[in-house]
């Protein structure tokens, strides 16, 4: 059946609506003519019907947003990529960086092929963080993505797939990562730690400095909260030091979160040279090498 409330003539045959029953849904306001051969239900979404409507189907950033996965600020403009047929009636539409553009036969572009055209409409850091999203959501490594992207991707996609990390549980993480690398830092992902109470995860880590990134989702109501406080009061006696930053420190504050970053490093501070840090660090390979976690 189509995708979120839009259909073509076809599918809507499959179901039994021959042209005397299609009319009457369309008199009764059940069905919407959006061009030739497509229709909308009452129930459908309205991203997509536009973008049908207007000579093409959803794709780009819009569908990876509708297919839920994360998308940074910044990205409202509604992305369609049009079809063959109306890709000269005004503007072009998203496509990929190279391979021969998919028929638009669904009112949704699928993830991968949306995610090449994303390629073109996206920052590099924010593409990255989208594909960690997707790797997350759908459980598969780096190299699966690549092989099933590789038809529309090339040279600059297959270089930024190197910079993903499905291990990634944020965006701001994501975003977190990417730049502090490209800033010269030794980043670890997701190092295990023991925190005495339980043994988990921190985010991000440089040396002994554990860097903690919260998105809004997960760490905005007061037992959230809570449970950072205690994490971070665990890890600091536990041989770590942590850092705490939000999605908008990472948006509007990073030169500051970068100062603050090389200023504990400058004096070496975040090396791991203590007893107790080595201790920490040992414990952590440990957890990470049997998954007691």
């Amino acid at each position: 059946m189509g995708d979120y409330g839009v259909h073509t003539r076809w599918e809507l045959a499959e179901l039994g609506y021959d042209r005397a029953l299609l009319r009457r849904a369309i008199t009764a306001g059940d069905l919407t003519p959006l061009r030739r051969d497509w229709y909308a239900d009452r129930m459908c979404d309205e991203d997509v019907a536009t973008a049908v409507h207007s000579g093409g189907v959803l794709g780009c950033v819009s569908a990876l947003r509708l297919l839920g996965l994360w998308i940074p600020p910044g990205y409202t403009d509604l992305h369609i990529r049009r079809s063959k047929a109306l890709r000269n009636s005004g503007a072009p539409g998203c496509r990929p960086l190279r391979g021969r553009p998919l028929p638009t036969s669904s009112a949704v572009d699928p993830a991968v092929y949306a995610l090449a055209c994303a390629a073109r409409c996206m920052k590099a850091e924010d593409w990255i963080a989208t594909c960690d999203s997707y790797l997350k959501l759908r459980r598969i490594d780096v190299e699966e993505l690549r092989s099933d992207i590789a038809p529309f991707g090339g040279a600059g996609v297959d270089a930024l797939l190197d910079k993903t990390d499905g291990r990634s549980q944020s965006g701001t993480e994501s975003i977190a990562r990417v730049r502090f690398r490209a800033l010269g830092f030794k980043v670890v992902v997701q190092p295990a730690v023991d925190y005495r109470i339980y043994q988990g995860h921190a985010d991000l880590r440089i040396g002994k400095l554990l860097l903690e990134c919260d998105s809004a989702r997960f760490h905005n109501q007061a037992k959230d909260r809570g449970n950072d406080y205690t994490r971070d009061r665990k890890a600091l006696v536990g041989g770590w030091q942590s850092m705490r930053f939000a999605f908008h420190h990472v948006l509007h504050e990073w030169d500051e979160i970068v100062e603050d970053v090389r200023a504990y490093a400058r004096d070496d501070r975040h090396r791991i040279r203590s007893r107790r840090a080595k201790e920490a660090l040992a414990r952590s390979r440990q957890i990470d090498a049997i998954g007691d976690y």
